[in-house]
């Protein structure tokens, strides 16, 4: 019996609350497995149909495994492993087009992989596979296989799964976009830096290392373009700093360089120091005010901690950036700026965009050009001279004539530094400061009394405000016969108590054997009366970067 209009107009209305619903749910995130899962779920929820596999293609673009599925227990899942021209499915991709099977029990390329047919059912079961397809390239199939009914055909659930899979294709390849690019920024990261030609250098900035020469090259080739620039590395590495060189070196050096911190602002407050406000705009707003973009006009806006922003102002921020207008909070004008941006962040956007708390469209917006900042440990042939140029600048200052010693660098350059440049300095003006002579050396160091800050943070117990900071030196085998594991700890400096109790948890523990023994991994493990295979296994698990001096 052929459906009247109502139903027919039932069936399109439904159709396109799925397609609706679906797109929602895969523009949310780019945590494919997650989004892929609860689309099949509004499909088994809409269509009614018993399964539903989503099947993406390997790197090899011949295997095909499960990425999402509706109505499989474990045993199946592990079963459903396809490849190109194999079965029904192997053709769906293969062939790049849709396939309809009215009856899985009498059609012989049905391999039955995932338990269709062994299900107990009335009448008929069919099934639908279309191919998910991004651009030209065919990336996975998507099925589904319900009770098959003479009144209803399948070329709507064709119409409707090929809509379906095409949205789904989009998600697959912008997931793999981002996945690309962030493996291409962590090999640039880290891959081996070579000397560049000549020797580079900015104002008020000291690097002599290879890395810091890669950074300043590129600061260098960068500048006098009007590209979008990113900063990333850790807190501390000097973001700012590159910033203001990047502007210096460009075509927009005698205009305003503007600073704002994303993260210092709530969200209003932030609207209104980028935008700026119209008199009466809100409680407070006594007169006109100009935003920071205004004030830039001309020169370069720095936006520090710029994966600090909240979705919903990232929306905002993105039209600014692409429309280069905005209006100002209570007014209606639009007003259009010529600005150079440069932003900087010390978070893992790519994951943020995977999670959904970062616009892939900002990404790719701010991600023009990326110079990573390396970490002061990863450089330490620049700590001296860091150390002295920050010391000469306390004397001018201050109206002194400090001086550092050989030892008093070598304390320096066997400090791990996890706050990079920014605690170097702090710790040079502390350790001037309270000097009483004018020879800087290692007894002036609050490291060497037990009071340094980095390690009163490090190793804070839970029971105690601050628990005993341990300065040990490395274990020595007694003997030379490792095997025996004998080893002797050699006594505590004195004046400092050394407590040989390891901290709570095992990763605090991993990390105090470590760095008791150097960082050396065969050491730590005999300190911790464990092998070196397994130190490596737990290091891995815990996710612990073994720190190389």
């Amino acid at each position: 019996m052929a459906p009247n209009g109502n139903e027919l107009y039932a069936r399109a209305n439904l159709d396109l609350v799925t397609v609706y619903e679906i797109s929602k749910i895969l523009c949310s995130s780019l945590d494919v497995s997650k989004t892929l899962r609860e689309a099949l779920n509004v499909l088994a929820h809409h269509l009614e149909f018993r399964r539903g596999m989503i099947a993406l293609a390997d790197d090899d673009g011949v295997t095909l495994r499960l990425e999402a599925a509706v109505g499989l227990n474990a045993r199946e899942w592990e079963a459903a492993r396809y490849y190109a021209r194999e079965g029904i499915i192997g053709r769906v991709f293969a062939a790049g087009a849709p396939i309809v099977v009215p009856d899985i029990a009498t059609e012989p390329l049905f391999l039955n992989r995932a338990g269709s047919r062994d299900e107990p059912h009335e009448g008929k079961i069919g099934f639908v596979g279309v191919p998910i397809r991004g651009g030209n390239q065919v990336l996975g199939v998507l099925t589904i296989d319900r009770v098959a009914s003479p009144s209803r055909g399948f070329n709507r659930d064709v119409r409707l799964l090929t809509m379906v899979a095409n949205l789904v294709g989009q998600s697959v390849a912008l997931r793999r976009v981002v996945s690309q690019e962030h493996e291409r920024l962590m090999s640039h990261a880290k891959r081996d830096v070579r000397e560049p030609r000549g020797r580079f250098k900015l104002n008020n900035v000291v690097g002599n290392s290879r890395q810091m020469q890669a950074v300043f090259a590129e600061v260098h080739q960068v500048a006098p373009s009007r590209s979008t620039v990113l900063l990333r590395g850790e807190s501390g590495t000097g973001k700012e700093v590159i910033a203001r060189s990047i502007h210096e070196l460009s075509l927009r050096k005698g205009q305003p360089f503007v600073k704002l911190n994303c993260a210092a602002l709530s969200e209003s407050l932030l609207e209104s120091e980028l935008f700026g406000h119209e008199k009466g705009s809100f409680t407070g707003a006594s007169t006109e005010r100009k935003g920071r973009f205004e004030m830039a006009d001309g020169g370069t806006l720095f936006l520090d901690e710029i994966g600090d922003v909240s979705p919903a102002f990232q929306t905002k921020l993105l039209r600014v950036l692409q429309e280069r207008e905005f209006e100002r909070v209570g007014g209606s004008k639009s007003i259009k700026v010529d600005v150079r941006l440069v932003c900087a962040t010390n978070r893992n956007l790519e994951k943020m965009v995977a999670a959904g708390t970062f616009r892939s469209d900002l990404y790719f917006r701010i991600n023009v050009v990326s110079i990573f900042l390396p970490a002061l440990r990863e450089r330490r042939e620049d700590i001296t001279a860091l150390a002295r140029h920050f010391l000469e600048r306390f004397n001018k200052e201050n109206d002194r004539q400090m001086a550092l010693s050989a030892d008093g660098e070598e304390v320096l350059m066997h400090c791990y530094w996890p706050g990079n440049v920014r605690e170097l300095e702090n710790c040079i003006e502390r350790t001037a400061t309270m000097s009483q002579h004018d020879a800087i050396d290692r007894r002036d160091f609050p490291c060497s009394a037990n009071r340094c800050l980095t390690q009163v943070l490090h190793f804070m117990n839970k029971d105690d405000a601050v628990s005993p900071l341990v300065s040990a030196p490395v274990p020595e085998t007694v003997g030379g016969d490792d095997s025996a594991g004998a080893e002797r700890m050699p006594q505590a400096a004195p004046g400092r108590q050394f407590s040989a109790e390891k901290p709570q948890g095992e990763r605090e523990r991993l990390i105090w054997a470590m760095e008791q023994c150097g960082w050396v991994q065969a050491k730590a493990a005999r300190l911790l009366n464990i092998s070196p295979r397994q130190m490596g296994y737990a290091l891995q698990k815990h996710n612990i970067e073994v720190r190389r001096f």
